[in-house]
């Protein structure tokens, strides 16, 4: 196993609140997936689950080594659930290419998520892994 990205990001959740409060659907859907959407509008702690995802997003993007720059965009990165509730990350488009392009010859990438929240603060953390293709869990 090798390490090619770490990234870590901490989220006021007062901050993104007032975001939601202030731009509404506007900021929803500039920065969330349809199916982050549906997760976090379907919670009593609404918020703080926007919250922790945009950390994701900004934990994501700093593993990749680009921000949300070079053809990478919020919704590019997208925080998804397995059947038994554990996050972890699906890229598409540039977030996508760049995980492929970061990527060494003969490796599979794996993305690890976790995060948590602890009023006010959201934090993210990811870590991208190259494994040889023969032993990836993707």
């Amino acid at each position: 196993m090798q390490v090619i990205g770490l990234g870590n990001d901490l989220v006021n959740i007062e901050r993104i609140e007032r975001s939601l409060n202030r731009y509404g659907d506007r900021f929803v859907n500039r920065i969330f997936t349809e199916v982050e959407q549906a997760y976090c509008d379907g919670k009593a702690v609404r918020t703080s689950n926007y919250a922790k995802r945009f950390a994701a997003k900004e934990a994501c993007a700093k593993a990749l080594g680009t921000g949300f720059a070079q053809g990478v965009f919020w919704t590019d990165v997208g925080v998804v659930r397995d059947e038994h509730g554990k996050p972890s990350l699906r890229l598409t488009g540039g977030a996508l290419k760049r995980l492929q392009d970061m990527t060494p010859d003969g490796m599979v990438a794996q993305l690890d998520l976790t995060m948590t929240d602890d009023h006010p603060w959201a934090q993210a953390v990811v870590l991208i892994t190259a494994l040889p293709a023969h032993k990836s869990a993707l």
